[in-house]
């Protein structure tokens, strides 16, 4: 009886989570990207997260370095880690800089990577992708700042 109970509730659970992502990545299926964003790492301390230091937005057909700080990865003995993504919402280049929250549940993706999608108080959205395998992107407790260089 407490088994068949359990896969319920487990089946409930994924349920509602299923729905979660595929609402926040649904989001930009109609849309099409203002803009790209990659970040990148050099040194990943286990537990603790990354200030991942920089990365660069591709908005216009320019490229601009942008600062980031408050992304986590869970992942235990790497060396660097990277992601990129796509920009919505992105109406001028001073948006992009801001605090992000997620907007949905965090999915591993194929090849092991991980999503996220977040979105800042101008509209901002960014799906994120991680491009380095094994790496569980997270937002820390403040959120994500990125800022324009």
């Amino acid at each position: 009886m407490k088994s068949s109970a359990a896969r319920i509730g487990a089946i409930g659970f994924l349920v509602v989570v299923c729905l979660c992502f595929s609402f926040a990545f649904g989001y930009a299926d109609d849309k099409k990207p203002d803009a790209s964003i990659e970040f990148s790492a050099e040194s990943v301390a286990a537990g603790i997260g990354v200030s991942w230091g920089g990365g660069t937005l591709n908005y216009g057909g320019k490229q601009y370095p942008v600062s980031v700080s408050g992304l986590s990865v869970g992942a235990v003995g790497i060396s660097s880690a990277s992601s990129s993504g796509n920009v919505y919402n992105l109406k001028k280049l001073g948006d992009i800089s801001g605090n992000y929250v997620s907007m949905g549940a965090g999915a591993t993706v194929g090849g092991g990577g991980a999503a996220l999608v977040m979105k800042n108080q101008n509209g901002v959205v960014i799906e994120l992708v991680s491009t380095s395998q094994g790496v569980n992107l997270q937002i820390g407790t403040g959120g994500v700042d990125i800022k324009l260089k």
